[in-house]
């Protein structure tokens, strides 16, 4: 282990080489082009589109932690303004959200396994109660979020506390931000949404079923 040494990045060697690409980017890019808006409910809400990436350049027989969390991309509050179609900005942020990690469910897991499907976060939900237990990302509605991407090599050392910022890396993609609301306000956010979503089967279909 003491000879490993570490990648050109100031990294472990079993994480510099990790690389992500982000599924159905196509997508992404076309709710961003609109402004993407992603529900939160008390209860918490999944996100569509889901996150989903393709990893390589990881260690096929060493353990990962996959996670993610989301930050706030600014300090401000907004609020929609439908004559315009447009986001404008309505003053100072609220206090911060309390930070939390969504840990992928399947972690940890060896670089083999992790690398040989398509890594999908559809298990997490976000919520705008603050007092949530249930382990959901709490995030202020009206408020603009990047969501990150974390791969965390599980170093087996018994110091490995010492070494924590060398065994991850980090990843984001413009293209998945959003604005947290409770209802979606753009109202091409909400068509684009029935279209490709398919469990929105019902609305497209004008079934009345749920």
């Amino acid at each position: 282990w003491a000879n490993e040494g570490l990648g050109t990045s100031g990294k472990n060697r079993r994480v510099c080489h990790a690389a992500a690409q982000l599924e159905m980017g196509s997508l992404w890019e076309e709710f961003n082009r609109l402004g993407t808006e992603m529900i939160v409910t008390k209860a918490g809400r999944r996100m569509f589109p889901t996150f989903q990436v393709k990893l390589s350049g990881l260690d096929p027989l060493a353990d990962y932690v996959l996670l993610m969390d989301f930050i706030p991309l600014d300090d401000k509050r907004y609020r929609y303004a439908f004559h315009s179609s447009s986001w404008l900005a309505a003053g100072r942020a609220d206090p911060a959200a309390p930070g939390r990690v969504h840990f992928h469910p399947d972690s940890p897991a060896k670089g083999a396994q992790w690398m040989r499907q398509i890594v999908s976060f559809d298990k997490l939900k976000l919520t705008n109660n603050l007092l949530d237990d249930n382990g959901h990302i709490i995030l202020n509605s009206m408020h603009r979020y990047q969501p990150r991407f974390h791969v965390v090599f599980v170093d087996p050392r018994r110091d490995s506390e010492r070494f924590a910022h060398q065994n991850f890396k980090s990843f984001s993609f413009p293209e998945t931000q959003f604005m947290a609301v409770t209802a979606y306000q753009n109202h091409r956010i909400t068509q684009l949404k029935i279209a490709s979503n398919p469990f929105a089967k019902g609305f497209r279909d004008g079934d009345p079923e749920p």
